[in-house]
């Protein structure tokens, strides 16, 4: 997702696009020059770990004397002199930011993880000394409370409206001793957020799970043990097969290997990431980031950080995100415990005589879809290559809105695994810049996302596109064969496409709120949507093609695939739900926590009723979106349900008017995803569907009612 820099609205500071000011610049540094590159993409190759630095030092100062200058005008505030401002103010520390984090993701190292630590605190520092600034925060409350006169078109409405909540929400109406506790508690919050994501990085990548004796990887296809003899002379062992927590290998293995032992040990290695009582364990910093988000809230005013965090989002309140949890919930443990079933007596007639645990499901799942709808996963993806599935995501985005994308090879990259590409609309016009990176290697995070080098801008008539670049950790091609996706790596990809699509079409004058800088709980609908045309028959027969004949993928195995579309749903919605309750949990606490981490969240567990067979998709160790950021999606993982309810509805008017209609994608373009951030979620939504979303196509997707 867009680069979040550890502070309520500090997001804005690293979303400014232009070119650096003149100042004490060198020539050494590239941060200080204007990009000598095609499309001004960051010249990577020329920029080195001791860059960054200076540039954040310097970008820091440099902001901090044009906030300066917006607050001391002696001219009374008006738009252009103190919103605008503000918009254009902070160009060096952007353009540092934007790499520095996103790199830190994408393809870290020890130079840049040890820098994460130090510039974090003093970039919520810097956010503090401009959003604390009572003569700032008095200019923007006096056009606030004036804006009805200042004769604002939408846009510039949202953008005040955002700027005043946001100062408000910072603490700028505070007294000095509550704003001191604030920075004081926000640094804190930095330093423990980015200590929490580097843990689960160093977890993930010190786990090995050696094979040395071929027998016991029985179920396993040659693919997959080739690639993972390939992984394991990567690491320098030899004729043994190497097997990690990382999704790509994790996944695989405990669907096919008939070993429960070794599925057990690989499946508790990843749900036990963050817990098991060493350098790395992150139960306390889960615990002090919950403790001080309470701390922070009731400073403002909030009775938990929920409150404080969904006052801003579709669903502005605790209650309002457990009445729709609870909607679903219900129905999904019933048909979760019903799969659970199904499993144990599979295994019992098998002869096995077993408990269906967390290491169990994928295995016995992929045995039912065998035996129930004659569907092999490895039978799917000689048809899903990577490549076949990125240009199938190209095919759609002409299909449905006109765009072109052409690789092109003088574009800076970071890594060589990195494609770029120029992209253009329907009419020929350069609209942006795509960057693609989408396998694994141990400098990246887990998960898959999107962000952007550079976002889209039209301030004063200076049309600036975005750079944008989706991220993923798909399995890399092992000898002659290539990468080939599963069912669910596929539809990551096209979601996270979703999200580029987001900001590549945004057409906004604003560049913090443009492209994706929308409400947590709305930012997922546009990539959800496009989840919906990956296994469509339509779909199919433009991009999947069997990567050795190619031949498209059958009728037949197409409608195998379709009948077992519900298939193991109740599994896959607990697992998500879980989760969102857990990060609830945490969230709407009014008294710190000062008890185990681990009887915490079996406490939260227990009220909900998990089955011990599933566990949630993120336990509190690993839960990357709850707590490696001072606030990312804390209260807000529930978010992917609230854009699924629209997602399901939205794509239900491609299915009323054409799956590749032109008038509805149209539509969907104009009132979504040109909009970005500049109006309400739900008004936006409500001009492109002609009303708000109906509850039961989520219900009916998921084979609930």
């Amino acid at each position: 997702m867009k680069n979040i820099i550890y502070l309520l609205t500090i997001s804005i500071l690293l979303s400014n696009c232009s070119t650096t000011k003149e100042g004490a610049m060198t020539n050494e540094n590239p941060f200080y020059q204007e990009y000598n590159t095609p499309h001004g993409v960051p010249p990577f190759e020329q920029i080195k770990d001791e860059h960054y630095m200076k540039a954040f030092e310097d970008g820091m100062a440099q902001q901090m004397k044009e906030v300066e200058t917006i607050a001391n005008n002696e001219e009374d505030p008006t738009f252009e002199n103190t919103i605008e401002a503000f918009e254009k103010s902070g160009e060096l520390l952007t353009k540092v930011s934007n790499v520095f984090f996103n790199l830190s993701s994408a393809h870290t190292n020890d130079s840049i993880k040890g820098l994460s630590r130090v510039v974090s605190p003093l970039l919520s520092a810097h956010g503090d000394n401009i959003f604390l600034n009572e003569k700032f925060y008095q200019r923007v409350k006096t056009l606030y409370d004036q804006q009805e006169s200042l004769n604002l078109n939408v846009e510039q409405a949202k953008l005040l409206g955002n700027y005043y909540r946001g100062f408000v929400r910072a603490g700028a109406a505070l007294d000095e001793e509550q704003k001191s506790k604030m920075r004081e508690i926000n640094e804190k919050m930095s330093s423990v957020a980015v200590k929490f994501g580097e843990n689960v990085l160093e977890e993930t990548n010190t786990f090995e799970l050696l094979v040395e004796d071929e027998n016991e990887l029985a179920g396993l296809s040659e693919n997959l043990k080739n690639a993972a003899a390939e992984a394991a002379t990567n690491r320098g062992y030899v004729e043994k097969y190497l097997f990690t927590p990382h999704k790509p290998s994790l996944i695989p293995f405990i669907t096919y290997s008939s070993n429960r032992d070794l599925r057990m040990k690989l499946k508790k290695a990843y749900i036990n990431q963050g817990d098991n009582e060493n350098e790395f364990d992150n139960k306390e910093n889960a615990r002090q980031l919950a403790n001080l988000r309470l701390e922070k809230a009731n400073l403002l005013g909030y009775e938990t950080w929920a409150d404080y965090v969904l006052a801003e989002r579709m669903l502005d309140s605790p209650d309002k995100v457990f009445n729709l949890l609870d909607k679903v919930w219900p129905a999904a443990l019933e048909r979760a415990k019903q799969e659970r079933d199904m499993m144990a007596d599979m295994a019992k007639a098998e002869g096995q005589n077993i408990e269906i645990g967390p290491w169990d499901w994928w295995y016995y799942a992929e045995k039912i879809k065998m035996k129930e709808y004659n569907l092999d996963e490895e039978e799917i993806r000689p048809y899903l290559m990577v490549d076949n599935v990125i240009n199938g995501t190209f095919i759609l985005a002409n299909k449905l809105f006109g765009m072109t994308f052409e690789e092109q090879d003088n574009i800076p990259k970071y890594h060589p695994d990195v494609r770029t590409y120029t992209v253009k609309n329907s009419e020929g016009e350069l609209i942006g810049i795509y960057l693609s990176d989408w396998f694994y290697r141990d400098s990246k995070r887990g998960g898959a996302w999107m962000n952007t080098y550079r976002s889209q801008s039209n301030m004063n008539g200076n049309r600036i596109i975005p750079i944008v670049t989706n991220v993923g950790n798909f399995t890399k091609p092992a000898g002659d064969t290539p990468s080939l996706l599963s069912q669910d790596e596929a539809s990551t990809l096209f979601h996270e496409f979703g999200h580029a699509l987001h900001g590549l079409l945004s057409e906004c004058t604003y560049p913090s709120i443009s492209g994706t800088s929308t409400p947590r709980d709305f930012v997922e609908f546009p990539s959800q949507v496009m989840e919906n045309w990956v296994f469509e028959p339509e779909m199919l027969a433009l991009y999947a093609f069997h990567f050795e004949t190619g031949e498209v993928m059958p009728s037949e195995l197409v409608q195998k695939i379709k009948n077992a579309g519900k298939f193991n749903q109740g599994f896959a919605t607990v697992e998500y739900m879980a989760a969102s309750y857990l990060d609830m949990s945490y969230h709407t606490i009014t008294e710190p926590i000062n008890v185990d981490i681990r009887a915490f969240e079996k406490a939260a567990m227990d009220k909900i009723g998990l089955i011990d067979a599933i566990v949630p998709r993120y336990r509190t160790g690993y839960f990357r979106h709850a707590f490696s950021s001072p606030v990312g999606y804390s209260s807000g993982y529930y978010s992917y349900l609230n854009s699924e309810v629209m997602d399901a509805d939205a794509f239900g008017a491609f299915k009323e008017n054409g799956l590749f209609d032109q008038k509805t994608a149209n539509a969907y373009c104009e009132h979504i995803l040109s909009k970005g951030g500049t109006m309400e979620a739900m008004e936006m939504y409500v001009n492109f569907r002609g009303r708000e979303p109906e509850f039961e196509a989520i219900l009916e997707r998921r084979g609930f009612n």
